[in-house]
Parts: C-alpha cells; sequence; structure tokens
C-alpha cells in the first residue's frame, strides 16, 4: 500500500487521555482528499500500523488532524502515539479510505457519539454544518475531563446542534435512548460510533422503530466474545502458489502463514480495516471481523484472516 510522509505540526492534549494529532505535508502541498468518516493508516515503524479516524471536515485540504485514546490495554498504537511521537516528527501514513461514509439523505442526520468514538462522527458534523444540512450530535462521555473537543464543540456554531451526556449509568442511557429514538423521522440517518457496548445499546433501541437502512455505524475492533469464542484447528491451502499448512487452534490464518514464509499484508488485526481481506474458493469460513456485511460473510466467498477462521476442516484461499 503506498504511503506518504507528514509533519506531525502540533499535538494538543484534548482531554484527560486523549490527544489530538494535526498533520500536514512536508512540501506543503494539498494532501489527498477525503470525505467525512474516512481514517488513515498510521506507520509506527516495525510493523506497527494503526487506524485513525480523520476528524477534520473534507474542505480542510492542508492537514489531517486525528485524535488518540491513550487505552489501558494498549496494544502498542495508542502506547507510542502518547508516548513516543512528537511534534516536527515525520511519519508514514497511508492516503484516506472510508468504511463509513456519510451517505446522501433527505431528512435530518442524527449522530451519536461515545468517548473516542466522536473522531469519525466530529468530521460528520464539520462537514453538514459547512454545507448547512440540518443535524445533531449527542455525545456521551465519562465527564467534561474526558470529552474530547469540547470547548470546540461548544463554539457558537454549533448552538444547538450539540448535546452533552455526562456520567449516565446504564438504565438512564437506555432510558434516554429510548426518549431519543422512540420515533423515525422521515428519512431520517442515524450514525453512531464509539465503544460496543455503548453501540450495541443504541443499535437495539433504534431497531424497535429505525429502519436497519437508516443505521450506520463504526466498530474500532471486532467482538471480543466472538474472537474468544471456540477454537479448532484446521488447514488452508493456497490456490495460486500451492501449499497446504495447519492452522493451530489459537493462532490466526495470516500467523500460521507467515510462519512458513507467506505473508498477508494486515493493518489492524481486529478484523475492522480490511488490508487483509483473501478470497476463499472452498470451505467455510468462520467469520469473527466487522468488516464484511452480512451478505458477504454468508456467500462464503472472502475471508479476513488476520481474526476469522474455518468451520470446516479446510479452507482453499486464492493465494
Amino acid at each position: 500500500m503506498t504511503t506518504l510522509t507528514v509533519r506531525v505540526n502540533k499535538i494538543t492534549q484534548e482531554a484527560c487521555d486523549i490527544k489530538s494529532f494535526e498533520l500536514r505535508s512536508v512540501s506543503g502541498e494539498a494532501l489527498p482528499a477525503f470525505t467525512p468518516g474516512s481514517h488513515i493508516d498510521v506507520h509506527m515503524g516495525e510493523g506497527l500500523i494503526r487506524q485513525y479516524s480523520l476528524c477534520n471536515g473534507p474542505d480542510d485540504r492542508d492537514r489531517y488532524l486525528i485524535a488518540v485514546k491513550k487505552e489501558v490495554t494498549s496494544r502498542g498504537g495508542s502506547q507510542t502515539m502518547h508516548e513516543v511521537i512528537s511534534e516536527g516528527d515525520l511519519i508514514k501514513i497511508s492516503a484516506p479510505r472510508n468504511n463509513f461514509p456519510l451517505e446522501p439523505s433527505q431528512g435530518p442526520y442524527l449522530l451519536l457519539a461515545g468517548g473516542i468514538g466522536v473522531t469519525p462522527v466530529l468530521s460528520m458534523a464539520r462537514h453538514l454544518l459547512a454545507q448547512g444540512i440540518q443535524f445533531e450530535l449527542q455525545y456521551f462521555t465519562r465527564s467534561i475531563a474526558h470529552t474530547a473537543f469540547h470547548a470546540f464543540l461548544s463554539g457558537p456554531e454549533f448552538q444547538g446542534r450539540v448535546k452533552f451526556h455526562y456520567a449516565l449509568e446504564p438504565e438512564g442511557l437506555r432510558a434516554y435512548l429510548r426518549k431519543l429514538l422512540w420515533q423515525y423521522p422521515e428519512n431520517g440517518s442515524l450514525y453512531l460510533c464509539g465503544p460496543r457496548v455503548f453501540m450495541d445499546m443504541v443499535e437495539t433501541t433504534a431497531a424497535a422503530t429505525w429502519p436497519p437502512q437508516a443505521v450506520h455505524l463504526e466498530y474500532f475492533s471486532a467482538d471480543p466474545l466472538s474472537l474468544a469464542g471456540e477454537q479448532e484447528s484446521f488447514e488452508v491451502r493456497l490456490a495460486r502458489t500451492g501449499g497446504t499448512y495447519a492452522v493451530p487452534a489459537g493462532m490466526p490464518i495470516t500467523e500460521a502463514l507467515a510462519a512458513h514464509g507467506i505473508h498477508i499484508e494486515t493493518s489492524c488485526e481486529q478484523g475492522v480495516c480490511g488490508t487483509c481481506l483473501t478470497g476463499v474458493l472452498e470451505g467455510t469460513p468462520d467469520h469473527r471481523d466487522v468488516y464484511l456485511s452480512d451478505a458477504e460473510k454468508k456467500s462464503c466467498d472472502k475471508i479476513m484472516p488476520c481474526v476469522s477462521r474455518a468451520k470446516s476442516p479446510l479452507l482453499v484461499l486464492d493465494l
């Protein structure tokens, strides 16, 4: 995948555990265009690549703005961004990609964000505001101190469009969502992003009145319960290059193949970004990703080998 080099122009402490990073072109030229909901891959060396949503609006062509929450259970990405990356550093990134596009709608947009899930939603809000399109942003966090971009979203241009919610207990949140989502506005669109528990609650509540095609969401990681599900060993056969290889229980397909010198490009390693998408010619995948749609999973002709496994004893991959 082609990369470009950018300079870390500015780092801002946006909340007690969240920093934003303003990235600018080294040459001073405009950066590749993007659409609301896009993300970039950030390369941190030694094969460490992570995806971060762009927070600025698509009309802002001279910079990319990302925000990173320092995770207690960091796999290296957020820790590196918070503790290693400094202003002035040159880093490599990918061009923007969009798995969470803002679709045209004749009705109002309702944007819901939980915690760091505000990042892609903020780009959507900036775009809708600039276009004069009706929207409402509901932002749920632990406290003001944990609310990224609080000052910006409290500005006069967002007055009447943004509502903050702090430290709601599960039952309180559930009751509020029922009130918020009890009626579907004609041609309305709902976009949500945040922790899985939050998103599952929103999705379940909206399902009572909102049509499925009106609800759009983006996960940051696959379902931990899915990843921790029962695992059996199986084999993969490579149709084009030949060879059959065992995949032990508890080992990803990508790792099993890498042990034999066969490398599939990966990035998130959580079944989110789509980088490792691989064709399946025979066998039944055990899908554990959140990238493929339900229809794509039912077709059984592709797999995300960084997290998914096999229900059949053998998978034949288009490799």
